[in-house]
């Protein structure tokens, strides 16, 4: 089984966000055939589309995994709904929210999975925490993480304490 390289975004805005974050990044660790290579600071951001809702916490995982696009997404989904994790509407406040942002260099579309995850690009609480871990990171299709950035230079972010 081959290893490829995934990024993971992270996110919380329910029940003590920054603890389910830490939390999830462990249990990433966890994941069969999966070994978690780097992980952001934690951040904090407002609340897009929905906007009635707390702020979130937000962080990027990076993982070398032999696991397939697919079987990764599954055991994401698997890890929020041990979490407790309801998607009552979209947007929707949240416990947890895990989402294969990038994996490898792909570039792939199937029912529930989209890669590059198609919203990256233009959201700060991804790309920020991102380029702290992969400084030279590309999304297919769009560009330099970096340079997609300076296109979100709007968006309010702050990187805050990672002890609970």
């Amino acid at each position: 089984m081959a290893d490829h390289i995934a990024f993971i975004g992270l996110g919380s805005n329910l029940s003590n966000p920054r603890h389910q974050v830490l939390q999830a990044l462990q249990a990433l660790a966890g994941l069969p055939h999966t070994q978690v290579l780097a992980r952001s600071s934690l951040y904090c951001s407002a609340p897009v589309d929905y906007l009635e809702q707390p702020d979130f916490i937000n962080a990027v995982a990076q993982l070398k995994t032999s696991l397939s696009p697919r079987a990764l997404l599954d055991a994401l989904l698997e890890l929020e709904h041990v979490c407790g994790r309801t998607r009552e509407f979209r947007n929707a406040p949240r416990t947890l929210d895990l989402d294969v942002l990038l994996y490898d260099d792909l570039r792939h579309h199937e029912h529930g999975l989209t890669i590059p995850h198609p919203q990256m690009h233009v959201r700060a609480f991804v790309l920020r925490p991102l380029l702290e871990i992969a400084p030279d990171c590309t999304i297919p299709g769009v560009g330099t993480a970096a340079e997609a950035l300076h296109q979100c230079a709007d968006q309010k972010l702050e990187r805050i304490a990672d002890a609970d």
